[in-house]
């Protein structure tokens, strides 16, 4: 009989990030008749109906990281004890610092790499600086003790050996797969269909922003200030769609319309249709001051859809050089956005053309050739 898997992570859901890629391995492996047992705050309900997976819910307290990150950590260490009691051996799958179990680990964000800063009141800054530096700590202690470490692009493997103290000799990269079916290439039908679907009338252009607005990472801030400058150009004719929400939330709304801009972006808050908003944009920006991958940059390319994404993102290695006029090499300098997205508007439907084999090659990359490639390198570091 094979041992059996255990899975710690924060989410386990289709929605986007490392929460669908932990999915995807789950389903991958009960789908094999693997016996699986995932600890985590909050599973799919796909998966609780799979007689081959148990769940082992963990309570997340006010649904704070940082008070149910202990919990989750202890619960993982009483399934693996039980499991371990039972059956020898048990493939254990933890997620950077949030299980003290010395197997593999799958890096998708490395705590060491960057430290945000965090928006808002003095007390909320303080909580994040007290989270990030116990989530280092772990890091780094479940890093020194993985027999593997898988990492999601080149530049994370590129991090966890200078940053974090990997031997590369145990570092693999694996990169994310994808739904081929829900992340289609769009037709120009689909295109207007889904516009209207946003509320969108006329032939204008729309880019989209997709990140989360409670931090400076993804930075929207260059963002915006490169669409403010757009605006007052009266021949820029594209509009932004931001997809996300946070504490910033508010406060960018109220400077987009102090600046006069609230008709030019709309803030559309959490979606979970984020396949069908993809479809409605003409390209996406993601200028991320640091991005290990960037799933969001990597779907909407599936869709055929361009984004301008920050060189420094792990996705971006993908980029082929007739690519390269799609890159930023500073996410901190708005001019520079401002110019690629000019020329992105200049030649629209040339670069949609360009993009189509890069499309065409994330595409082919299911979740479950991510997940089989996973599995083969844990089985073989036992």
């Amino acid at each position: 009989m094979s041992a059996p898997w255990l899975i710690v992570a924060g989410d386990l859901t289709p929605l986007g990030g490392m929460d669908r890629a932990n999915h995807a391995l789950a389903t991958f492996l009960a789908a094999g008749s693997r016996e699986v047992h995932v600890v985590t705050h909050r599973a799919w309900s796909d998966l609780t109906e799979l007689p081959s997976v148990t769940v082992h819910k963990v309570w997340r307290p006010f649904n704070r990281h940082l008070l149910g990150s202990p919990l989750l950590a202890r619960e993982a260490d009483r399934v693996w004890r039980e499991l371990h009691a039972r059956s020898g051996a048990v493939h254990v799958v933890a997620n950077g610092g949030n299980c003290r179990v010395a197997d593999a680990n799958w890096v998708h964000y490395l705590h060491a790499a960057y430290d945000a800063p965090t928006a808002g009141s003095a007390a909320r800054r303080a909580k994040q600086h007290v989270s990030h530096r116990r989530d280092l700590a772990a890091e780094r202690t479940a890093l020194a003790r993985a027999r593997v470490v898988i990492c999601n692009s080149r530049r994370t493997l590129a991090d966890v050996v200078s940053m974090a103290g990997v031997p590369e000799a145990r570092a693999r990269v694996v990169y994310y797969g994808s739904d081929p079916v829900r992340f289609s290439r769009v037709s120009d039908d689909e295109r207007a269909q889904a516009k209207r679907a946003l509320g969108r009338r006329g032939d204008r252009p729309l880019v989209g922003f997709i990140g989360a607005l409670g931090d400076r990472r993804k930075a929207f801030d260059s963002v915006f200030s490169a669409w403010t400058s757009l605006g007052a150009d009266s021949a820029w004719d594209a509009d932004l769609a931001v997809v996300g929400t946070g504490a910033e939330l508010p406060a960018w709304k109220a400077r987009a319309a102090v600046a006069g801009l609230s008709e030019r972006i709309a803030f559309l808050g959490f979606r979970d249709d984020v396949p069908d908003v993809i479809a409605a944009l003409d390209a996406v920006v993601h200028p991320a001051r640091y991005e290990a991958y960037g799933l969001s940059v990597h779907e909407a390319v599936c869709r055929g859809v361009p984004a301008i994404v920050s060189a420094r993102a792990g996705v971006a290695e993908l980029y082929p050089p007739s690519l390269a006029e799609l890159l930023i090499e500073d996410p901190d300098e708005p001019r520079q956005l401002e110019e690629r997205l000019r020329s992105w508007r200049s030649r629209m439907d040339g670069i949609r053309m360009d993009l189509v084999p890069l499309s065409d090659r994330l595409r082919a990359r299911t979740w479950d050739d991510m997940a089989r490639e996973i599995v083969e390198h844990i089985e073989r570091a036992a």
